[in-house]
């Protein structure tokens, strides 16, 4: 799954830290999920797309064969 978090925490200058303090996970946490080695759960990823007050779908992108 492709994401664009890296680009939503910059834009609303968010450090990697804080955002991970927000949503109550590691730092390594965030760091894998906007490398892509991590796809976060439901909750985390509504909980994410809540703070930058945007669709789940406009952080997250399900790429043909992620099914």
């Amino acid at each position: 799954m492709k994401n664009n978090l890296k680009d939503y925490r910059e834009k609303g200058n968010y450090s990697q830290e804080r955002l991970a303090k927000e949503l109550g996970v590691s730092r390594q946490t965030i760091i894998s999920i906007e490398k892509g080695r991590y796809n976060p759960s439901l909750p985390l990823a509504l909980h994410i797309a809540k703070i930058f007050n945007v669709y789940v779908e406009d952080i997250f992108i399900l790429e043909e064969g992620d099914e």
